[in-house]
């Protein structure tokens, strides 16, 4: 499994304020980083250098995404308003900052991941796994989102997709991914999944749901309740994500991998453990797709990189970390409700009808 990198992801300095929200608080004595930090990257990186997975892992060096391919999910009124904002320390969106080092950083994120699409489409390797910041996920062809800024995942998908590719994007990080579902929108040969927390729009930059009712023939919403743990993971994959691929026919997996889902995340509220995402790892390695997976979230940083470096093994078929932390019960009574809802919404899927039965 090859996983690439690059030094200028650290240059996105997104500053301190009140949690997500920037500026001054004079009633807070210490102000808290912005969760989607450096740091958090660097503890990525360092969990897969010096971790037990270590040695079944290649690095390789991404690369800066041009104009002409960061344009092939953006607007070019967007990107030029985009960079022009990271000439100083601003807020393009209620919760996402940028600044003079955060134009490389999204340059980097994007190009890296299509250096991460290059190398599996080459056939150099099955799996590689683009370890890269500012986030994608929620980013939509004109808006920012969500801490996100370009959609790598969305760009990788589309750059295959225009090679002639059969693509699917399959997301599981705690918040949909309404960036990638807006980006293939009506586009026959691009599958999206999402599976994510209950949690409705949140602003003027994302006023998609994500309930299944937004599900259509290219995107499936599987929308999981409050506590869904890793059974409920384990079954949104096997009853819904899994059968939609085959019918589907994809040739290509781009899995966009958040690690807010954990019990321990501040930013979400499911309950994976370290070896749920062991098991998801496992279970998309299992269907044996070329795959090339985007960082997203994770935002308790040190039990994240636990979570990622679980999901690699996974990945690899190996079982190596065991999980100091993990002691939340996995509360599995709603998920034939959520599943039954997202089946409801797909009438045209024959693995649906089938599992309705």
């Amino acid at each position: 499994m090859e996983v690439y990198w690059h030094d200028a992801c650290l240059g996105h300095d997104t500053g301190s304020g009140l949690w997500e929200l920037p500026g001054r608080w004079d009633w807070l004595d210490v102000p808290e980083p912005h969760p989607e930090n450096a740091a958090r990257l660097r503890t990525f990186r360092h969990a897969l250098e010096r971790g037990p997975v270590a040695p079944h892992l290649t690095w390789a060096t991404g690369r800066f995404a041009t104009d002409e391919e960061l344009s092939r999910v953006h607007t070019a009124a967007y990107l030029a308003e985009l960079r022009a904002a990271c000439e100083a320390r601003t807020a393009v969106e209620v919760n996402t900052v940028v600044g003079p080092g955060s134009w490389d950083a999204i340059r980097a994120a994007a190009g890296t991941a299509l250096a991460a699409y290059e190398s599996v489409a080459a056939g150099r390797t099955r799996l590689a796994y683009a370890l890269v910041r500012p986030p994608g996920h929620h980013a939509q062809p004109g808006l920012a989102d969500g801490y996100c800024l370009v959609n790598n995942a969305a760009l990788v998908a589309e750059t295959a997709r225009r090679a002639g590719r059969r693509v699917a994007v399959l997301d599981w990080d705690v918040h949909h991914g309404n960036g990638t579902q807006e980006v293939f929108r009506d586009t026959p040969d691009v599958l999206t999944i999402s599976v994510h927390m209950r949690h409705g729009p949140w602003g003027a930059n994302h006023r998609q749901t994500g309930s299944p009712a937004e599900s259509d023939a290219s995107n499936i919403n599987v929308e999981l309740s409050l506590g869904a743990g890793d059974t409920a993971y384990r079954r949104a994959l096997a009853e819904i994500a899994f059968p939609a691929l085959a019918e589907f026919g994809a040739d290509l997996l781009v899995c966009a991998s958040g690690f807010d889902g954990s019990a321990f995340d501040p930013n979400g509220r499911h309950n994976l453990t370290a070896d749920g995402y062991r098991s998801i790892g496992r279970a998309v390695a299992g269907l044996g797709l070329p795959t090339v997976l985007t960082q997203e979230g994770g935002y308790l940083r040190g039990y994240a990189a636990l979570c990622l470096h679980t999901l690699v093994e996974g990945l690899l078929g190996l079982d190596l970390l065991a999980d100091p932390l993990a002691y939340v019960p996995d509360d599995a009574q709603l998920v034939d409700v959520d599943l039954a809802r997202a089946r409801s919404t797909l009438p045209t899927w024959d693995f649906a009808r089938v599992t309705a039965r």
